[in-house]
């Protein structure tokens, strides 16, 4: 066991997530197929919603100054946590988080403790769906860290590991006369590991070059960015106009709320790089109070400091024109998503933080969603009830019940209540 010396760096979990992303690239296309053939809710949609959350996990890597393996990997895990889209993401995301817990603090890595941290994220992934028979992504999973096992307890090279842990995972798919998608995802992520490791990968940007063949449209991660802190301060004897400073600091920021009070600029933005933002706000005047929350933390967020009204429906619309009967049945807020197109959970977090509502009863329109809006509920604690309806229709019958002047806990019962009534 002594003999294997190797140490994994930042610039190696680099290259793995990036041949992860590649190797999505060249076959999410074949996973939609493979979950069309199974007739799944999502329309065949699984490939995609999985290479737009890798899409989301790679992007803080084209920046990123951190060259240890702890600070990476908890980059891209929190921006996989809320770059996440539809329930296979929502099991990626939270692999990505455990694989960065088991990395914490570390600045390179040993074989076997790379591979520990990967059994970790084994063991989050596992915990997403802890209600229900499982899976085939986290059957796989299982399989792939069994098969792991013994090339971790022999000091093996991360490279050997990894090969072993897609043998299992073949001989896993293998065995199952049906070959599903899910269990197709667990292998494409180790083969783009192992690539990326070695440097065997096709390099993500040629991809988008007029060479590279896709049968749809290719999905551009730049389009899943996320801004994954939330920052807040106050800056003291400005003169500042609010809505010019809103304005500068909308560049590389989302969700971005100016307020003057007096002399006092009450700032809060959502941010991929507060250092920067509060490096542009040091001339407006004095800075106080200044707070930093990675979002993808658990309960991280707080209520907001003022809101509209003390309850709101946000509710997922699969198009303009049942955003608008929603809209007249008393819902507040609207996301675009559907079962084929699911929003992000940061989607989400940024439309339940805009300061309507001081809580929201969340009103779904597909199964595929269910633990993208746990995701969020997870994030955001108590400030968000969930009412999971499977269709539009089912979300009209739900609104009929909902009543401002009720907590959001009461509505979303209630709201349950009319949808299991309406199942029968």
């Amino acid at each position: 066991m002594a003999g294997n010396r190797e140490v994994i760096t930042g610039s190696d979990f680099k290259r793995m997530v990036t041949g992860a992303y590649s190797e999505f690239l060249l076959e999410y296309e074949n996973i939609n197929e493979l979950n069309r053939r199974a007739g799944a809710d999502n329309s065949g949609m699984l490939g995609t919603n999985i290479l737009r959350t890798m899409g989301a996990a790679v992007m803080p890597l084209s920046d990123s100054r951190d060259e240890s393996i702890g600070g990476i990997a908890r980059r891209v895990a929190s921006a996989a946590v809320l770059g996440a889209r539809g329930n296979a993401g929502v099991v990626l995301s939270q692999l990505f988080r455990g694989i960065a817990k088991g990395l914490f603090g570390k600045y390179s890595a040993t074989s076997s403790e790379f591979g520990k941290a990967f059994q970790y994220g084994i063991l989050y992934g596992q915990r997403v769906l802890p209600e229900e028979p499982e899976r085939p992504i986290i059957t796989a999973a299982r399989a792939v860290a069994k098969g792991a096992y013994h090339a971790v307890r022999a000091n093996l090279p991360i490279s050997e590991i990894l090969t072993a842990a897609v043998a299992a995972g073949e001989k896993s798919m293998s065995e199952n006369p049906m070959i599903h998608a899910g269990t197709q995802i667990m292998i494409v992520f180790l083969q783009g590991c192992l690539k990326g490791l070695d440097g065997n990968f096709v390099s993500p940007v040629l991809n988008f070059s007029s060479t590279f063949k896709s049968r749809q449209p290719l999905p551009n991660p730049r389009a899943d960015i996320v801004q994954p802190y939330c920052l807040t301060f106050l800056v003291e004897n400005s003169k500042a106009d609010s809505g010019e400073v809103e304005k500068m600091l909308q560049e590389g920021s989302s969700f971005v709320v100016v307020e003057r009070s007096g002399m006092m600029l009450h700032i809060h933005l959502h941010t991929a790089r507060p250092g920067s933002v509060i490096e542009q706000a040091v001339g407006l005047g004095a800075l106080h109070d200044v707070k930093i929350i990675n979002m993808s933390e658990s309960h991280a967020l707080a209520a907001v400091r003022s809101v509209l009204m003390p309850v709101a429906v946000l509710a997922i619309a699969e198009s303009q024109e049942w955003a608008e009967r929603l809209q007249k049945s008393g819902a507040t807020v609207i996301v675009e998503g559907d079962r084929t197109a699911s929003p992000s959970v940061g989607e989400l977090i940024n439309a339940a933080h805009s300061d309507i509502a001081a809580s929201y009863v969340m009103l779904s329109n597909s199964c595929s969603l269910r633990l993208v809006l746990q995701q969020v509920k997870r994030i955001l604690g108590n400030r968000v009830e969930l009412v999971q309806s499977t269709s539009s229709e089912e979300q009209q019958e739900a609104m009929r019940v909902f009543g401002i002047g009720r907590p959001a806990k009461e509505n979303a019962e209630r709201m349950r209540e009319v949808l299991m009534k309406l199942r029968k």
